[in-house]
């Protein structure tokens, strides 16, 4: 039994799992500068979602980023390694695309990089298609965008 919940970006939990994606990545790339762009913030990140197991451990994160009136990008979506294959991912990909319908948002971007195919795969069969890169992906060579219209 997974529960997925708002959670406050500077909760405990929420640092512990962001920071645990970032030693992930930084190991994948090899440096730390992987991500161009404002980093997220509790100031642009109007939803930040925790997913907790049945004995409360929080092992998945997920949050919004409103970008404009109709789209919004998904940041900091990240599965514990021992979660991973179990279904987290994808209950807390609905329950982010649940909270953009409900917040209006009619088209969800987000961005993935080239070390990560495991994330490639996911959002492409989760509905997610391939766009040309974005904002401020535009001309990084490591970053890989996706987006999806929401019904």
């Amino acid at each position: 039994m997974v529960s997925i919940d708002h959670e406050a970006w500077d909760s405990a939990d929420a640092a512990r799992l962001r920071e645990a994606q970032r030693v992930e990545l930084d190991a994948r790339y090899g440096n730390d500068n992987h991500e161009p762009g404002e980093p997220p913030s509790a100031a642009s990140v109007s939803v930040f979602l925790v997913a907790r197991d049945a004995d409360g451990t929080a092992i998945g994160c997920g949050g919004l980023r409103l970008l404009d009136p109709g789209s919004a990008e998904i940041k900091r979506m990240y599965i514990t390694p021992s979660a991973r294959g179990t279904g987290v991912a994808v209950a807390i990909l609905r329950a982010l695309e649940h909270q953009a319908r409900e917040a209006g948002v009619r088209t969800l971007l987000l961005e993935t990089g080239t070390a990560q195919p495991e994330a490639m795969r996911f959002y492409e069969r989760e509905g997610y298609h391939r766009i040309e890169n974005f904002g401020p992906y535009r001309g990084a060579p490591l970053s890989v965008c996706y987006a999806r219209d929401l019904p």
